[in-house]
């Protein structure tokens, strides 16, 4: 069952404060309302889906928000990430190395990933030349890493410490009905 929630983003203090630096600051990133967090982490919470069909719905609701350009789910399968369910694009890195790329750096350093301008990395996959940023969100039971959640934005800055909160909290709801 999916739930059809619209979804705003909410400008940042700073934009309020003074239009002239908020644009002068190259960031035109804005956090995601609170009340469309949880209308989406209430309706993972509350469907009987588990596994892939719950990972494929928590896909579809993540794409439909604003900046959220392309969406999926890796399983960590021994010493490679497996791509799972997506919405977006197609994508050739169907299978990425820990220690490869954004995703498995997250694997790697065992940290989530948040990254303003992916080109600046040196180490970055490129599934898209429209992508500008990424977050890579791990999903984990106890101490083990199941998998992660990643996220293509096609500007720059496209994603803060409030995209990184609601994900950690959807990856909670992953991991409880992980198959």
């Amino acid at each position: 069952m999916r739930i059809e929630v619209t979804c705003r983003r909410l400008r940042p203090e700073s934009w309020i404060r003074s239009h002239r630096t908020y644009k002068r600051s190259f960031h035109t990133h804005s956090m995601i309302a609170p009340d469309c967090a949880d209308k989406i982490l209430a309706n993972l919470r509350t469907t009987p889906q588990i596994g892939a069909e719950l990972r494929r719905l928590a896909v579809e609701e993540l794409s439909g928000l604003p900046g959220y350009d392309w969406c999926g789910v890796y399983r960590l399968e021994g010493e490679a990430l497996a791509l799972d369910e997506f919405v977006g694009a197609a994508t050739d890195h169907t299978r990425i190395e820990v220690g490869v790329g954004v995703c498995g750096t997250a694997v790697a350093e065992d940290r989530n990933q948040v990254v303003d301008d992916v080109r600046q990395l040196s180490n970055y996959l490129a599934c898209s030349i429209q992508t500008r940023s990424e977050i890579v969100v791990l999903i984990r039971r106890g101490d083990k890493v199941l998998g992660q959640i990643d996220i293509d934005g096609h500007e720059v800055g496209a994603f803060d410490k409030s995209d990184e909160s609601f994900l950690e909290r959807m990856a909670e709801i992953l991991a409880e009905r992980w198959e």
